[in-house]
C-alpha cells in the first residue's frame, strides 16, 4: 500500500504528502469554529526566521502577491529541503497557519515532496471558512514555494 494518496483531477495525479493528507484529513471532519482555532494554534507553530536568513536581501524573498509582507526563503542540503518565513504572526495568522502546516509537511524532504503539493490545497485548508479574500497570496505562497523545490530538483 502507498504512503500516498493518489488524487486524480483533469487528466492530472497528484500524490499528498502523508503529513499534508493527515491535516486535511482532519480540516475535513472540523466545522468552521474548529477549523479556525486550528489555524490560530497552526500558526503559533511557524518556526522562527533563522538570524542568517534574517540578514539577507529580501528583494528576491518576497511574495508581492500577498496582502501582508511575506518572505520565503528556502534552504536546500543533501538532498532535502528546509523552508523558512518570515511574516508577522499578529497580523498575519492566516498566512503563518498555512505556511507552517505546510512546512511541516515538507521541510526536511526532498523537492519531489514539495513538488507534490496539490495545486488546490488553499481551497481545500480554506474550506467553509470564508477567507477567500486571501486565497490569492496564499496561493502564490504554495507556487513559489513548488518553485523553489523545482529548482532544487534540477
Amino acid at each position: 500500500m502507498s504512503r500516498f494518496r493518489y488524487v486524480s483531477c483533469m487528466m492530472q495525479t497528484e500524490i499528498v504528502p502523508p503529513a499534508l493528507e493527515r491535516v486535511l484529513s482532519r480540516f475535513r471532519a472540523m466545522g468552521r469554529e474548529e477549523k479556525m482555532a486550528s489555524l490560530v494554534a497552526y500558526a503559533k507553530k511557524l518556526e522562527p526566521l533563522p538570524a542568517h536568513l534574517a540578514a539577507l536581501d529580501r528583494a528576491n524573498f518576497t511574495v508581492a502577491e500577498c496582502q501582508t509582507r511575506v518572505d520565503l526563503f528556502p534552504e536546500f542540503h543533501d538532498g532535502q529541503l528546509h523552508f523558512y518565513a518570515d511574516v508577522n504572526v499578529r497580523e498575519s495568522p492566516t498566512v503563518a497557519a498555512v505556511l507552517a502546516i505546510l512546512f511541516q509537511s515538507v521541510n526536511g524532504q526532498p523537492p519531489s515532496v514539495t513538488l507534490a503539493i496539490p495545486n488546490d490545497i488553499v481551497r481545500q485548508l480554506m474550506h467553509d471558512i470564508g477567507l477567500a479574500g486571501r486565497e490569492v497570496g496564499l496561493n502564490a505562497m504554495v507556487q513559489r514555494l513548488k518553485r523553489h523545490a523545482g529548482l532544487a530538483a534540477a
